[in-house]
């Protein structure tokens, strides 16, 4: 069947709206990392980043257009302030291009997912084939660097084994069982995040205009400082180490080069996708204390992001995703 003969269901207008609004508010971030990085080599990554979505951005505003859907404003270059001083280290910059692009590649797969028309799909396979590339790209650079931080390591048990009993779920009495290395992923990969989330927090307090933002990047700042203790302590516990911090590579700089809507959004982005995560993680979690601090985390980012919500209708920063047909007020008007 011709592409013309398939309209875009609900779905495929859905992903391609957020990977147009998501995607154009770390376009922004890209390009003001771009234009302080010094390091060639990140430099080069980063050129690499903005000139991939560039493409990307016309493809998918075809696709909207075609369909007669308006295409979202997004973020455009209004919400940089160029000239500014620098907020992040170049080393910061890589490791924020890292994260990213890890979000760009479970997005990628999810709209492929929810993909029927063959155009789309094939879209979808490039663009994950432009997130793969950067992600062995970003890697590279800073195992080179020295800034990658692997995964704990474990040695391996001479025979297969099976459980035996429900201790191996106990994590409150008793004896309780070192963690699995199935648990261990989504430590790993939840702190890693979480340590992205606390310093843009810290580097956007700094530089917000807005007293409510500024309030709300302060508190989103200790929620993920008390949630990356609470992740690390369980590593701790096992003596295995935690990834690093990132807080000393933000400068002192309290000149703003991003719009306050930027900001914030981006924060409410990584809050939001954290969720699938820490369910993830949940979903993973055999131990009872490990379980429990998932489910604490899940409810507290849940207040944390309806805080963020009513800041964001407050000052009218959220843009409304296309809606389905209110039936009942069609009828009404008849």
């Amino acid at each position: 069947m011709d592409k013309e003969d398939l309209k875009l269901t609900s779905a495929e207008i859905g992903t391609l709206w957020g990977q147009y609004v998501n995607g154009t508010a770390v376009d922004m971030i890209n390009k003001y990392m771009f234009s302080i990085i010094e390091d060639e080599k990140i430099k080069t990554l980063f050129e690499d980043a903005i000139n991939t979505f560039a493409k990307q951005k016309k493809q998918v505003a075809m696709f909207i257009e075609s369909e007669g859907f308006p295409v979202p404003i997004g973020f455009t270059d209004s919400d940089l302030n160029k000239g500014t001083k620098r907020l992040f280290s170049d080393i910061f910059c890589l490791h924020y291009l890292h994260v990213i692009t890890l979000h760009g590649l479970l997005g990628h797969m999810t709209s492929l997912s929810a993909s029927v028309r063959k155009d789309l799909r094939s879209f979808y396979d490039s663009c994950d084939n432009d997130g793969k590339k950067m992600y062995h790209q970003t890697i590279e650079l800073l195992l080179e660097k020295g800034h990658f931080q692997r995964d704990p390591y474990f040695y391996p048990e001479a025979t297969p084994e099976f459980i035996t009993g429900q201790q191996f779920l106990d994590g409150y009495f008793g004896d309780k069982r070192p963690l699995a290395a199935t648990e261990i992923i989504s430590l790993s990969f939840n702190l890693k995040k979480k340590v992205l989330e606390k310093t843009l927090s810290i580097g956007f307090g700094q530089v917000a205009q807005s007293k409510e933002v500024r309030n709300f990047l302060e508190s989103s700042q200790k929620t993920s400082d008390n949630q990356i203790q609470a992740l690390s302590n369980i590593l701790k516990k096992d003596n295995l180490p935690v990834p690093m911090s990132w807080e000393s590579e933000v400068t002192t700089s309290q000149d703003s080069p991003f719009s306050d809507k930027l900001m914030m959004y981006q924060i409410g982005f990584l809050l939001q996708t954290a969720q699938a995560y820490h369910g993830t993680g949940l979903a993973s979690a055999m131990r009872t204390d490990l379980a429990v601090t998932y489910e604490k985390i899940i409810l507290k980012n849940l207040m944390v992001t309806k805080e963020w919500f009513n800041i964001m209708t407050q000052f009218k920063w959220l843009e409304e995703p296309p809606l389905a047909p209110n039936r009942k007020n069609l009828s009404k008007d008849k």
